[in-house]
């Protein structure tokens, strides 16, 4: 069977995944090679050059990579509460967070069904098309893979977006789901990182 060609829009957006990819590669042995990634006073006075800039900055960046997916979204939970502490590393990850997951489903409401074919593998969007058969189940399944770490929230956030979910629910789940997961990513790898490195 022939193999379909690969949309030059696909193509493109999986470009910008890569190089964004690439650029977080490069920062995070540039940080390694420089100590800043091993030695918590180096990454504190780098935090603190920033100051409230490199917070936005961050913020702004959790809120970019829902909607154009770099790097999956608990490493950035484990960057925010590394840089920042645990109480400033959840909120700017929250926020972020839940501003680029309000974006992703006004993205997908204006573009519609045809954004997710654009965005993610068919493997992925035939594996949760049966959850939108029923409007209820659907936001009940949704809430919960919001409030667990159990399915790709990206990509379901852009998927409700092409439901008859209302701005409401949407907010309203994505508001009180994402606290409880963020935290669990965070505390989860936060306690993997200080295994690595137990002196940080």
């Amino acid at each position: 069977m022939k193999q379909q060609a690969v949309p030059i829009e696909k193509r493109a957006l999986q470009a910008v995944s890569l190089i964004g990819f690439a650029i977080c590669v490069a920062v995070a042995l540039w940080g390694w090679r420089t100590g800043v990634l091993t030695s918590q006073e180096k990454l504190q006075e780098l935090v603190s050059k920033w100051g409230f800039a490199g917070a936005l900055l961050f913020t702004a960046f959790q809120a970019v990579q829902v909607v154009v997916p770099v790097l999956p979204g608990g490493l950035g939970c484990l960057v925010g509460v590394v840089l920042f502490g645990p109480i400033w590393g959840f909120t700017y990850n929250y926020v972020g967070i839940c501003i680029g997951s309000l974006l992703a489903f006004a993205v997908a409401k204006s573009c519609g069904r045809p954004l997710l074919y654009l965005l993610f593998s068919e493997k992925t969007i035939e594996k949760y098309d049966a959850w939108t058969e029923k409007r209820d189940r659907f936001a009940k399944l949704f809430f919960w893979s919001i409030f667990l770490p159990i399915a790709p929230d990206d990509f379901l956030c852009y998927l409700a977006g092409t439901t008859t979910m209302t701005w409401k629910r949407y907010t309203a789940i994505i508001l009180l789901g994402k606290p409880f997961n963020i935290a669990l990513y965070s505390m989860g790898l936060v306690a993997l990182w200080k295994v690595l490195f137990p002196g940080f």
